[in-house]
């Protein structure tokens, strides 16, 4: 491979939630930052993003929610991804998610955990802290 390896991103939404304005701006915020970006789409299945992770060996996979199910959401991603085998992979998740659901997003395995009003330097600072060869990456 040529050169220093970019940070993969997934960003997906699952199930009903139709909204995706959100899950696009992160997506570009990511790719203006220099991060390679895969964006699924709306309507994804838990087993589809885990699949999706698997075959583009992502480094992060950002969930977006807005339609108030992100705990249940979070459980069935995650439960997904180790099925798959991938649940190594850095989780985040943003959108419309109280601050007293941090937490028990945090112990379901969402490692990162954004608010509407989070910026998109704030995501961007947070998976290159957490991504190991984030450090290799210039912006």
């Amino acid at each position: 491979m040529e050169g220093s390896p970019r940070i993969r991103a997934l960003i997906a939404k699952v199930g009903l939630d139709g909204h995706d304005r959100g899950a696009k701006l992160v997506a570009m915020a990511l790719r203006n930052a220099g991060m390679e970006v895969i964006y699924t789409g709306l309507r994804n299945t838990p087993e589809m993003i885990a699949q999706a992770v698997l075959q583009e060996s992502v480094d992060v996979v950002g969930i977006s929610s807005l339609a108030g199910a992100h705990v249940e959401t979070a459980r069935m991603v995650m439960e997904a991804l180790k099925k798959k085998g991938v649940g190594d992979v850095l989780v985040i998740m943003g959108g419309i998610i109280p601050k007293r659901d941090f937490e028990t997003l945090n112990r379901i395995g969402v490692q990162g955990v954004f608010s509407v009003h989070a910026s998109f330097e704030e995501i961007i600072d947070f998976i290159r802290t957490h991504v190991p060869r984030a450090q290799e990456v210039s912006a």
